[in-house]
């Protein structure tokens, strides 16, 4: 019976151990499949044409700095990332503004229509701006809100709203009602209450969905491609686009890959940033209180 439980456990530390050894294995696989285009990239940014075509797997023979000068002044990525960060930071703006209140509210507080209120928040999850494009069109065509970077911005706020709220409710649920009570003992009003101690015990939750938020806007296409024409304020997706399509026939591959480069380095910084902040937001916002 002895010799029974000891196979059995030899058996078991065995099984644990290919299994580990295939965890691992297979996250060492799938980490290689998405560096392995970063580096690629990195590299042929300091290529020159010739090398990207004749030999794209190998070695850059020197650090061709000149590809990032021609990014910025040729392809005018500079122009663009300016455009992009001006509207990142409006529409963050905006969206903060709107999300973290109605999320206090349908969060924290019990009112009639409540409920119809959360369910008419949760049905614009399923409303994509892409899906209402040409309507959005001609509704800012006739206001004359084409071509400009501020109703774009709140254009992109609100159709993140039903998202961030979705998220930020269920942190607001998650802090006790104990500290909210505190406040209003103390003689703090609704607005009081909501900047001194609820915003700042939400702060993993606001972080998690300036991270998200941050990536959507910065990442967003159609519609910038669809209500932006004049091309000094379009933004970094529309450039790079338009850059590609310049290089293959300009055969400047080498300024294309240091424009891709420019574009991924402010979300890698953020995401290296605010990594572990994002991690700890969304695993706090599964806590219901």
């Amino acid at each position: 019976m002895s010799a029974y439980t000891h196979a059995a456990k030899s058996g078991g530390i065995l099984s644990k151990l290919w299994g580990n050894l295939a965890v691992r294995i297979f996250l060492f696989v799938q980490t290689l499949i998405v560096l392995y285009p970063l580096v690629w990239n990195l590299l042929a940014s300091f290529k020159t044409s010739t090398e990207v075509m004749e030999s794209p797997w190998s070695l850059p023979a020197a650090l061709n700095w000149d590809n990032y000068v021609r990014a910025f002044t040729t392809a005018k990525i500079g122009d663009y990332m300016i455009n992009s960060v001006l509207v990142v930071v409006l529409s963050m703006v905006m969206l903060l503004c709107m999300a973290v209140p109605t999320a206090y509210v349908l969060g924290r507080m019990k009112f009639r229509g409540r409920a119809f209120l959360s369910n008419f928040y949760m049905a614009g999850l399923f409303i994509g701006g892409v899906y209402i494009i040409v309507p959005l069109f001609i509704m800012m065509n006739d206001l004359h809100m084409l071509d400009n970077r501020l109703w774009l911005s709140a254009l992109y706020a609100t159709g993140t709203l039903p998202f961030s709220v979705f998220l930020l409710t269920g942190f607001m649920k998650s802090i006790p009602h104990d500290f909210e009570e505190a406040a209003m003992i103390d003689g703090c009003e609704y607005f009081g209450t909501l900047f001194r101690v609820i915003i700042p015990m939400a702060r993993p939750g606001i972080i998690t969905l300036i991270v998200f938020s941050f990536f959507d806007f910065w990442n967003e296409y159609v519609l910038a491609l669809t209500l932006i024409t004049d091309d000094t304020k379009k933004t970094i997706p529309i450039g790079l686009a338009n850059l590609m399509q310049i290089q293959k026939f300009a055969t400047d591959w080498g300024s294309l890959f240091a424009g891709l480069v420019i574009v991924l380095v402010p979300t890698i910084l953020v995401y290296a940033l605010l990594q572990k902040k994002l991690t700890e937001g969304m695993m706090l916002g599964g806590v219901k209180g």
